[in-house]
């Protein structure tokens, strides 16, 4: 029997216990005439049989599906020879992935043992067994439930109540699993990048100047000793950010005023979608556009002047991110400059002022810490982003000033060095959690500045 069949089945029976539940609460005072005498209305009593119908139901049949794919794997493994027992973690872990191909029909690598075989073969059948005796004990107890909560209606019983405590228990929920989603973020990463802080010192790697990650495999090998000095990608991370915040800032903004102050409703009903569809767009097509158009007219541009303009150049880089971080400014500005209340506008025009005057002098002052958060929170988009810069930028770590020469950010090197089959407990892999924890922390401190800023706006302007 399949989870999902059962699931459907539980699903079912939960409808249908809906309408039974409502249907008793209505019997139970005599009629619809007569509902004013429940404590709820008749749907309450309706969900709240239903709730009794699946959630218990599907919680177990969650629960056995776990423990029992841990427990078949357990006896199963323990069928396999004696080397088993004797054999390393990795070894073990090895011929579990292999029983569990064999099992989900996965073609088998190299000859396959008889015992490994057997033990597949096993594992279909106490899985089989264990979904069949699983799906028809989450029936049984869906029946039960659904039983037990139509038997307990009656006008007195406070089935709104008991709803609303399912609802707010989803809700906080929720609202754990992302708490606890961050916090497992910030664990996991923390704790390799204290193990990389373990064999690189930590003032070396945020204040050295040479990134050279690579490790020497021999003790003859030459030039891969490694450096970890991360300043050449906070600062090739610091200038591609720049370019884009100095192209995005103004057209967002300025686009933004437009859209808000002077545009009819026609112009900007058209606009603004056109303008929010470049949020749309995925990174990898703005990294096309950057290689194969952006990239040549910058380096043409610089033959034709005498300037030297590398192929893959920050200013490529940063000029096609701006471009897609403009929605994201304009956006967040447009929102801003309409929540002006209309009493400021209004006020500076009886005072004589023109359209221009009270918005270079009233609404662009009210609304600036609004503007600012989004910026902030746009300076943070342009931090974490990845494919433009491996396609436009490249991955030289080099410390220097220049737009017109090739440098690197965090994120590239984030994921250039977690590909491979490099080992976990080398300092080359380890480095890129350490990246990861100082982007982590800097786009943290940038979002709650950005909170903050906004958070005071409309405290003072609500």
């Amino acid at each position: 029997m399949q989870n999902l069949s059962v699931i459907i089945a539980i699903l079912g029976l939960s409808a249908m216990s809906y309408w039974l539940g409502r249907r008793r609460s209505i019997a139970v005072v005599g009629g619809l005439r007569s509902a004013a005498q429940l404590h709820s209305l008749p749907g309450y009593y309706g969900v709240l049989t239903g709730l009794w119908c699946a959630v218990p139901a599907l919680l177990l049949l969650a629960v056995w599906h776990v423990v029992g794919q841990h427990h078949i794997l357990d006896v199963v493994m323990s069928h396999l020879s004696g080397d088993y027992l004797t054999a390393s973690a990795g070894q073990r872990r090895l011929l579990m992935d292999e029983v569990l191909r064999l099992a989900h029909g996965g073609a088998a690598l190299g000859d396959v043992r008889p015992d490994v075989r057997a033990a597949a073969q096993e594992w279909i059948r106490l899985d089989a067994l264990s979904r069949t005796a699983g799906g028809l004990v989450a029936l049984s107890v869906s029946l039960i439930g659904a039983s037990v909560a139509w038997s307990r209606i009656s006008p007195t019983l406070r089935a709104r109540n008991g709803v609303e405590w399912v609802v707010k228990l989803a809700l906080v929920l929720c609202s754990l699993i992302a708490i606890l989603t961050t916090v497992g973020i910030i664990l996991s990463v923390l704790y390799e990048a204290l193990r990389f802080f373990h064999l690189v010192p930590i003032f070396k790697f945020l204040l050295g100047t040479s990134w050279s990650p690579q490790l020497a495999t021999r003790a003859d090998q030459v030039g891969s000793s490694g450096a970890f000095g991360a300043v050449p990608l906070f600062a090739g991370t610091a200038l591609i950010a720049l370019i884009a915040m100095l192209v995005a800032v103004p057209i967002g903004l300025l686009s933004a005023i437009y859209l808000s102050e002077y545009a009819d409703r026609r112009v900007r009903t058209v606009a603004k979608p056109l303008l929010e569809l470049l949020a749309g767009i995925p990174t990898v097509v703005y990294g096309f556009f950057a290689v194969l158009t952006v990239g040549p007219l910058l380096r043409g541009v610089g033959q034709a002047l005498g300037v030297a303009v590398s192929a893959e150049s920050a200013l490529a880089a940063g000029l096609v991110m701006g471009i897609m971080i403009v929605p994201f400014v304009s956006s967040l500005a447009d929102d801003m400059l309409t929540a002006v209340p209309l009493g400021l506008r209004n006020g500076a025009y009886a005072l004589g002022a023109t359209k221009s005057e009270t918005i270079r002098r009233v609404v662009l002052p009210a609304a600036l810490p609004g503007i600012v958060g989004g910026v902030l929170l746009a300076v943070s988009r342009a931090i974490g982003e990845t494919m433009i810069v491996v396609m436009a930028a490249g991955l030289t770590a080099k410390l220097t000033a220049n737009p017109l020469e090739a440098v690197t950010t965090v994120t590239v090197q984030i994921v250039s060095l977690l590909v491979g089959d490099s080992e976990f407990d080398s300092p080359k892999t380890l480095s890129a959690f350490a990246l990861g924890l100082v982007l982590f922390f800097a786009t943290l401190v940038l979002n709650i500045i950005a909170l903050r800023i906004v958070r005071r706006y409309s405290e003072q302007y609500k």
